[in-house]
């Protein structure tokens, strides 16, 4: 299945091998496949399960805004996704054990999470976005972090 999925990926590839390296196309392929299903869970959590009302908890804080329980639901199902693509896909050359990747992809991924709340909390509560189209910005702008994160870190290949 792996192979096959690398053929259909490299595939694509032979137009812009002047401007990326496969690997580079590889992770723009899984990581487009992870950030796109993240905007459309997103997308779908809070317009239709959410209703865009915010969520009521019998904990502190109590409330949640919508557009954070619709984040915090996305991430959940974008993380597993995320890591098996990066794991099997992108960084196969990392001799990590495997749960050493998963903690660091962990995270990384919890430090986006952090900085995906702050952009989108000041997206759309300070400057009135709506919130789908913030979750868009937020996610082109930690893609580039989150590739340096995974291949210096999470993924790291010893020399």
């Amino acid at each position: 299945m792996r192979k096959a999925v690398l053929r259909f990926i490299d595939f694509f590839y032979p137009p812009f091998s002047r401007w990326v390296s496969p690997h580079t196309f590889r992770y723009i392929i899984s990581g487009g496949t992870t950030a796109a299903t993240g905007i459309i869970v997103y997308y779908i959590v809070y317009n239709f399960i959410l209703h865009q009302q915010h969520v009521d908890l019998p904990f502190p804080p109590g409330m949640i805004t919508a557009p954070v329980a619709a984040l915090i639901i996305e991430s959940v199902i974008t993380f597993i996704i995320g890591f098996s693509l990066n794991k099997y896909l992108v960084f196969t050359q990392s001799k990590l054990k495997g749960r050493v990747q998963l903690f660091r992809y962990g995270t990384v991924v919890a430090t986006n999470i952090l900085l995906n709340f702050a952009m989108l909390k000041l997206l759309v509560e300070t400057f009135h976005l709506y919130p789908t189209v913030a979750k868009i910005i937020c996610t082109v702008i930690l893609a580039v972090f989150s590739y340096f994160s995974q291949k210096h870190f999470s993924f790291k290949v010893k020399q």
